[in-house]
């Protein structure tokens, strides 16, 4: 048999050939998995958010940003399997990609999701134990940082001017979680702080990406919450999935272990 059904994470079924040979990936995180699972000639096209490893992205083609692909330039690359998200893709692109091409897609909002992603993309993959390692990995770590945040009340800041924090329902709260914070944002997804009440945590995390937060807003936002420890953090620690969570291990340790 040439093809296989799979299951994604939107409980789609994608006909993909048994050991796909042409990939594009429509997301950054999902694209230094694929690096690190070794598929430097299979991986044809990425996006111009791709950033790691570097190499791939001074080398490989491009298809545009997460939400504003190059439709017909990558059907024209005639892949055999195109990898997106829910969140990072728009339904619009996905829906036009998935009439001619395999789309598997992943939907990720917490620290168990990003973990069954890497084993379902194993199988699709044929990378099962390689894929099965990283998670026993990872479970194996996160276990121990676990208490890091010592059940202390964070908000996180995605976007400045308007801003947008991080609520209940996505990855970054699950991290957030996985090492021992309390979001204090119950509001789901990415709530504009207007919209909320007021809140008083006692960490304000802000976030090198989407927005690139600097020593300035750290002074502004201190004089928002008085009462907070005011944090500048790596956004790609929080938000990326997939092999990003090694380097987060040591990045969490050394960030949080001591923090008062």
């Amino acid at each position: 048999m040439d093809t296989i059904r799979f299951r994604d994470q939107l409980d789609r079924y994608v006909l993909i050939k048994r050991k796909p040979k042409r990939i594009i990936s429509l997301v950054p995180s999902i694209t230094e998995l694929l690096y690190f699972l070794g598929f430097e000639d299979e991986v044809i096209a990425i996006t111009k958010f791709c950033i790691h490893p570097q190499e791939w992205f001074e080398t490989k083609e491009r298809i545009g940003g997460t939400k504003s692909l190059k439709i017909q330039n990558i059907i024209d690359l005639k892949p055999d399997l195109v990898i997106g998200n829910k969140e990072e893709n728009t339904k619009e692109d996905i829906s036009l990609l998935e009439k001619k091409v395999p789309v598997w897609m992943s939907d990720i909002n917490s620290f168990d999701d990003a973990l069954g992603f890497i084993k379902r993309l194993g199988s699709v993959l044929n990378k099962e134990a390689l894929c099965i390692d990283l998670v026993r990995t990872l479970n194996i770590a996160f276990e121990r940082l676990k208490d890091l945040g010592k059940k202390r009340t964070a908000i996180y800041f995605i976007w400045n001017n308007p801003a947008y924090i991080a609520g209940s329902g996505t990855f970054i709260s699950g991290m957030l979680e996985q090492i021992g914070f309390i979001n204090a944002c119950k509001d789901s997804r990415y709530p504009a702080t207007d919209k909320l009440p007021i809140l008083n945590p006692e960490f304000v995390f802000l976030s090198s990406e989407p927005y690139p937060f600097e020593e300035k807003h750290r002074r502004h936002y201190q004089q928002c919450y008085p009462n907070a420890k005011i944090l500048l953090v790596d956004g790609e620690m929080f938000s990326w999935y997939g092999s990003r969570m090694l380097k987060a291990i040591d990045y969490f340790e050394e960030k949080f272990r001591n923090i008062e």
